[in-house]
């Protein structure tokens, strides 16, 4: 029988915290400034407000059925074949969303600091570090990677100080320039990515330590507000430096990073600030791994999650390498389809899980437990 994990309700807010903010503070004000402009701040402010309804959600289930995870309580709710349905999609998804992370990764890597490395070689050190880290379970991730978050965040922190003196609070104006449309495209790739994924961060709920968890739900709220805040404050930092060409660029941290100099005494920090970055990523990528292989042994009913995870490793790595021909196909899946596949696979289950909890508690007067 395989030791049963917990951690502290602290560890899994920075758990959710790392996964929440981890990729996402790389790719999203890119992406989101080029759909929404000048307001995309607002694009994000609209999914963050939806991300907390799913929030909720999720926080529901697991006080109604304490110590399950997602796959193990729709069992109860909706049954072992409609169960099944769902947790299918839901592990491929899983599968496609831990490839792209790595995809990113070695993207990042080949297109700003190591130009002549093969990206198949940066995705496969990737696979094989966040393997063992993920394979060290869940206590390991939770004590480790409180540094790596005070890491990150601290130098995003340095990014939007240091670049002060760049900012032009104009470029913020106007808001709307283009009228709503563009605002709801870009609400629609951040509801995407991250804040529909709050669904996937429910299967590390029921490894919290339940005699100290009363303060859980607060303390994850705050954790989406920080991540909210921390996503918000990089979209408009990106849009005063540079303007109009702020959707133009990827990877806008990065870039802005590349503008320090202080009296050639602080000067090319961004591998320094890249590096921190691509911190966030592999902390995301391996939550969402050690997620995969709980859920793929609760699926089929296998006691030791570990023994999936090298495997489920060396698959998402074939992937990483084959899904994609060039960037703008995977760009185009990603800000287009990924946003779709994500609210029917993710979100859906979990309403229509909340939904039919909720008639059976006021059917029977008590949770369906």
């Amino acid at each position: 029988m395989e030791k049963q994990e917990t951690i502290s309700p602290i560890q899994t807010v920075l758990l959710f915290l790392a996964g929440m903010t981890g990729s996402s503070i790389v790719l999203i004000p890119g992406p989101l400034t080029g759909a929404a402009r000048n307001g995309a701040w607002l694009s994000l402010l609209f999914a963050f407000l939806v991300g907390m309804i799913l929030l909720a959600c999720i926080l529901y289930l697991h006080h109604c059925y304490p110590g399950l995870s997602l796959i193990e309580y729709s069992r109860q709710a909706i049954g072992s074949g409609l169960s099944l349905l769902f947790a299918v999609p839901f592990i491929l998804t899983l599968f496609w969303q831990e490839s792209a992370i790595v995809m990113e990764i070695g993207d990042f890597f080949k297109s700003t600091m190591m130009k002549n490395t093969p990206t198949s070689f940066i995705n496969a050190m990737f696979f094989i570090t966040i393997g063992l880290t993920a394979r060290a379970g869940i206590e390991v991730m939770a004590r480790m990677f409180v540094v790596l978050l005070f890491i990150m965040f601290g130098f995003i922190f340095v990014v939007w100080v240091l670049v002060a003196p760049y900012y032009h609070f104009e470029y913020v104006l106007p808001i709307m320039p283009d009228g709503i449309k563009p605002i709801l495209h870009g609400a629609y790739i951040s509801l995407g990515f991250p804040y529909v994924e709050i669904v996937i961060y429910s299967m590390l709920l029921p490894s919290t330590r339940p005699q100290a968890s009363q303060k859980l739900g607060k303390y994850m709220f705050g954790a989406l507000a920080i991540n909210g805040v921390t996503l918000i404050i990089s979209i408009l930092v990106s849009i005063m430096v540079f303007g109009p060409v702020a959707g133009d660029l990827k990877y806008s941290l990065y870039q802005l990073a590349r503008l320090i100099f202080i009296e050639e005494i602080i000067e090319r920090i961004e591998s320094v600030i890249g590096i921190s970055l691509i911190a966030g990523s592999f902390m995301k990528a391996s939550i969402v791994l050690f997620i995969l292989a709980k859920a793929m042994s609760q699926v089929f009913r296998i006691t030791n999650y570990r023994l999936l995870i090298l495997p489920i490793a060396l698959i998402a790595l074939l992937l990483s390498v084959t899904m994609y021909s060039n960037g703008a196909a995977f760009n185009e899946d990603g800000y287009t389809v990924w946003p779709l596949t994500d609210s029917l696979v993710y979100a859906l289950p979990t309403l229509l899980i909340v939904i039919v909890t909720l008639l059976k508690k006021t059917k029977t007067g008590r949770h369906p437990t």
